[in-house]
């Protein structure tokens, strides 16, 4: 049985002199200035000469790879104290309250990295998940989790360590190692109600 987009008709018995084909939009293009076309229609179909197409350019259209955002998540836990150096110590109390304890306080943070690519029409991916999990970890984890951000990462010397400066440190980090334009945006969960985006803007 025929596909009910291609239908044959022909005047000789053993119907093979033309065809009728659909043209569905975005699928099918037909340069008329290459191709010799049976100016007959039926039923909206446009039919083309098998005999005339030796010069007929029909090409199907082959979409670009579809760009696609994937993501995965981490968490760590980690203390800080929201303290800034160029402030006196009445202000840092006027603006961080009890996060400015000197003792300091802790977060069960969760990280959302996102990467976003064209997919791979070999591998069907636009990057290995392993991979992703090993770069956050590297960027994430070994420098982050169970420490001291204020005091066990340089970074943090004279960066006060809210929320949106360790998400724009991830994604320094992580700029270092992922293949480039592949980073699209790091989340930053402080709490169930806080979070940060940042996208390296």
């Amino acid at each position: 049985m025929e596909p009910d987009y291609v239908n044959k008709e022909a005047d000789s018995p053993d119907q093979s002199e033309s065809w009728i084909l659909s043209l569905p939009s975005g699928c099918l293009e037909q340069r008329s200035s290459l191709c010799s076309t049976d100016s007959t229609e039926s039923s909206g179909l446009a039919a083309v000469n098998i005999l005339n197409m030796q010069n007929c350019d029909l090409i199907t259209s082959h979409p670009e790879p579809c760009i696609i955002q994937i993501s995965r998540s981490l968490s760590f836990s980690a203390s800080h104290r929201l303290h800034s150096n160029s402030l006196s110590e009445e202000e840092n109390k006027r603006i961080f309250g009890k996060c400015n304890n000197p003792n300091g306080h802790g977060h069960n943070y969760k990280a959302i990295v996102t990467v976003r690519g064209k997919i791979d029409p070999i591998t069907g991916m636009v990057m290995n998940l392993t991979d992703l999990k090993r770069y956050m970890e590297e960027c994430i984890t070994v420098p982050l989790d169970h420490k001291n951000v204020d005091k066990d990462v340089p970074y943090f010397r004279n960066v006060v360590s809210t929320v949106e400066n360790i998400t724009v440190f991830i994604w320094e980090e992580l700029q270092k190692r992922l293949p480039a334009g592949l980073l699209y945006e790091v989340c930053v969960h402080e709490t169930d109600s806080n979070s940060a985006v940042y996208r390296g803007e």
